[in-house]
């Protein structure tokens, strides 16, 4: 141990000196100060970067050629980063809380969906400032494969985009006029696999036995079946099994989400400074946050599920550290859809804590909204929440009420338990009330991946449709419409009040329903996700300002929270959330701070609901600026009610 100790003093000064002569030949019209900041942040995140690949690669000295590439490596994208985004590096090391602060609100959207391309983004800015987004997340753009991408999630090259949407120019050009904005961009990068296009599956393919090693190759099918014992399938209705046997590779290719994406071997230094060199090329292009695809899934290990490894925290470690010695401006934010008892890791607990991302989704929010909503009783929500670990400070979670992907039921039969359910039968219950299966269901959703022996499934369908929306409209029925635009805003205002950064899912903002054409794209016609990823209808989006419509009904809602939350600095997301005892159709909790103390109250039924006003609440209503009525200590909501509650 002392041994290693002191190879680590050792190498840690050679790298320092290393990067010193390295910036020393750099002209200093390119650098602007005597002593670099490169050289400071190098020094500070050195030994993060080092104890990640040790705890990742075991011997950190058989990595020290390894680690000398990927110091030139962060030096050569130092020098060619742009003076404009130096100057972000030192505005947000200035403002570490950027993305943690109130006035921080998210929208995600699919390029062709939302503008068709690049450039038609650039024309509706104004429909995001409107809104009062701060944060725009495009969904996958990277060049993908040919016909079935997965929905862009096969990217045959990470250095160009989609050629159907624009350039790599354009989406240069599209980061700095958001920039100039004040909003920052988000772009995906799958980290787990990519396209059997991609030019490394192409050389291996073509027998390059460099880039075989960046895949797992299997020889023979002992192997293959010694893995697939302890793995589950994540596609079980059109992917079965995690290995595709390729006659080009001679053996099972491991392939966890289709046969043409191909996963990639990160036990192989190579493929994490191949990663390293893409995060910093894309984030001196102006991209602001990484999501890392499939981030759980990086490390084999065999006799396990292959998800939430040690050795995954440890590798994102390290590229958070690479980042930040070149690009602090640059966060990233983990997608991982894990059990609650993983989820805290992608945060960063224990050696990694605060470490591994600076942001991550907060699955378990979402699924416990859109329970609640189906059985009118929060227990279960109060009592899964109560339950999670505390996220280090520095962090955020990333807080929805709906994605691009499915709604998969994550309701731990422990949590079920401990509120008198049992857990296999709440799940096939939210499967069939969001299918509008259950009888008195207001969801127009559908089933998907439905597994035939537990008779659980996932739901697809927009926000709108799963809250009642379409049945409404159906029925050209005003009641069940105000209800259901009153579900769409108290889940938003409920994503809202957590600590995080809310993100609005495109078209929630109008409340677009779901759009069933997707079954003629033989592409896409055997995944019903695609049935909440329609078209932006912009003739819709115009009438958000016709007083009376859906659209401005929803919209105009939506705009109060996000104005009230930006005031509202109780909701900063390193302030700690207390989940406070109340009725069962209601969500009590608590936000403390030095400014005074928030206490937020969700009513979850279409009935008017009372309770006694909690301690320390105020009776002043920060959502629509003015005190509410309490009579005899207590206070009414009414359907779907939502208060953000401060005292005088």
């Amino acid at each position: 141990m002392e041994q290693e100790s002191d190879f680590l003093t050792t190498l840690t000064a050679q790298l320092l000196c290393r990067a010193t002569d390295g910036v020393a030949r750099i002209p200093p019209v390119d650098h602007g100060t005597e002593l670099d900041p490169f050289l400071l942040r190098l020094e500070r995140y050195l030994p993060d970067l080092l104890d990640g690949m040790q705890r990742a690669y075991r011997s950190v000295e058989a990595l020290a050629p390894w680690i000398e590439q990927l110091v030139d490596l962060m030096l050569a994208h130092h020098v060619q980063r742009p003076r404009e985004l130096r100057l972000l590096d030192l505005q947000r090391a200035l403002r570490p809380d950027w993305l943690q602060v109130p006035g921080q609100v998210g929208y995600v959207c699919y390029v062709d969906r939302f503008a068709d391309t690049l450039g038609g983004v650039l024309d509706h800015l104004d429909h995001l400032e409107q809104l009062g987004v701060t944060y725009l997340h495009l969904m996958p753009l990277l060049r993908p494969r040919p016909g079935n991408s997965d929905g862009g999630y096969a990217v045959a090259d990470y250095r160009a985009v989609d050629p159907a949407l624009g350039t790599i120019g354009e989406l240069e050009q599209l980061a700095g006029e958001l920039r100039r904005r004040g909003l920052s961009l988000c772009i995906d990068v799958v980290l787990n696999h990519v396209a059997r296009e991609h030019a490394w599956a192409v050389a291996a393919r073509q027998g390059d036995v460099r880039y075989r090693r960046y895949f797992w190759v299997l020889p023979g099918r002992s192997q293959v079946e010694a893995f697939e014992r302890t793995l589950p399938e994540v596609f079980p209705d059109f992917a079965p099994g995690n290995f595709t046997f390729d006659e080009e590779m001679g053996g099972w290719v491991w392939t966890t989400f289709n046969d043409f994406q191909w996963d990639l071997n990160w036990s192989n230094p190579e493929v994490l400074l191949e990663f390293a060199d893409l995060i910093l090329h894309l984030a001196n292009l102006g991209i602001d946050v990484f999501r890392l695809d499939a981030i759980a899934f990086l490390w084999k290990r065999q006799g396990t599920d292959c998800q939430n490894q040690p050795e995954v925290h440890a590798l994102v470690q390290t590229l958070r550290a690479v980042a930040r010695i070149v690009a602090p401006a640059v966060a990233f934010k983990a997608e991982a859809i894990v059990a609650p008892d993983q989820l805290m890791q992608y945060l960063g607990r224990g050696a990694h804590h605060g470490k591994v991302s600076d942001l991550a989704y907060h699955n378990g929010l979402m699924v416990q909204i859109w329970s609640s909503l189906a059985s009118r009783d929060t227990r279960l929500m109060t009592t899964a929440l109560r339950r999670l670990p505390r996220k280090p400070s520095s962090c955020a979670w990333v807080t929805y009420l709906r994605c691009h992907d499915d709604i998969g039921w994550a309701v731990s039969d422990e949590d079920a338990a401990a509120v008198g359910l049992d857990g296999p039968t709440h799940r096939r219950f939210l499967g069939q009330y969001y299918a509008g299966l259950f009888p008195g269901s207001h969801a127009r959703g559908e089933p998907f991946q439905v597994n035939r022996r537990s008779g659980d499934s996932r739901s697809s369908g927009t926000t709108a449709a799963l809250n009642g929306l379409e049945l409404a409209l159906e029925h050209d029925n005003d009641e069940l419409l105000q209800l259901s635009i009153e579900r769409i805003l108290l889940g938003h205002a409920v994503v809202m009040t957590f600590d995080g950064l809310p993100l609005i899912y495109m078209g929630d903002e109008i409340g677009m329903i779901s759009d069933r054409s997707y079954r003629e794209d033989p592409d896409r016609a055997g995944d019903n996700r695609w049935m909440h990823r329609p078209h932006m209808p912009w003739e819709r989006v115009a009438r958000r300002h016709a007083r009376g419509t859906v659209e401005q009904r929803v919209f105009d809602g939506l705009r109060r929270l996000i104005a009230a939350r930006k005031r509202t600095p109780q909701l900063h997301a390193a302030t700690v959330v207390e989940l406070l005892d109340s009725p069962p159709a209601i969500l009590a909790l608590a936000r403390p701070h030095h400014l005074g103390r928030l206490t937020a109250l969700f009513n979850f039924s279409e009935t008017p609901q009372r309770m006694p006003l909690p301690p320390g609440a105020g009776p002043f209503d920060c959502i629509a600026e003015r005190p509410v009525p309490i009579r005899v200590g207590q206070i009414s909501l009414p359907p779907y009610g939502r208060v953000w509650l401060l005292a005088d």
